[in-house]
This record gives structure tokens, C-alpha cells and sequence, in this order.
């Protein structure tokens, strides 16, 4: 499988410890496309469908037409096995609102 940066994938996220987001759910790949074909695992974002348009840790996308949520704070590396199907795709707006987030909040 070819997994390139900002697809959207479903994912099974367990087992999980603590406050971790779980279960099978979406999930958009933030990791550079040469890691993704040389590294065994990518990094991701959880989306979620609980909405907080407050919080500046969260970006707000369309997901197969369903209203979702990327949970920049929940970002983390999962191995390639974890993921199931590809279910979309970033707009190239959504993908540079969530590049810039991204760095905001982890680039320094």
C-alpha cells in the first residue's frame, strides 16, 4: 500500500492508555511521504467527531461529508499495520491550515 501525506485512513488506535483517543476511527497522515515509504510506521492525527470550535489544538475538516475534527494534540506514531482502508483526502487549503498548526504548536 502507498500511503502518501494527508490521506485520510481508517485506523484501529487500540489499545490505548489513558486519555489517548481510541477504537477504530479516522485518521490523517502528517508524516513526509519519503518516511512513509521507507519507515515501517507514520505519524498521524486523529480525527474525531466531537466537535470543539474553541480549541486551537483542533482543526475543523469534511471527512467523507461528515463534519470531524483533527486532533493536532493527539498526534502521534502508529505502526503501518494499524491502518485499514483509505476513506479521503485533505483539500491542499486543509493541508497547509494543518501544516501551519502543526508548527505552531510543536515547531518552537
Amino acid at each position: 500500500m502507498t500511503i502518501r501525506r494527508y490521506e485520510i485512513y481508517f485506523a484501529d488506535l487500540n489499545p490505548t492508555v489513558g486519555s489517548e483517543i481510541n477504537k477504530m476511527r479516522p485518521v490523517v497522515v502528517v508524516s513526509q511521504d519519503s518516511m512513509n515509504k521507507n519507515l515501517e510506521t507514520i505519524v498521524v492525527c486523529p480525527l474525531t467527531s466531537k466537535l470543539h470550535p474553541k480549541w486551537r489544538t483542533r482543526l475543523q475538516v469534511k471527512c467523507a461529508n461528515q463534519k470531524a475534527e483533527i486532533a493536532v494534540d493527539q498526534i502521534r506514531t502508529i505502526s503501518k499495520q494499524r491502518l485499514k482502508k483509505r476513506v479521503d483526502q485533505l483539500s491542499e487549503t486543509k493541508a497547509a491550515q494543518l501544516r501551519k498548526l502543526i508548527t505552531d504548536m510543536y515547531g518552537g
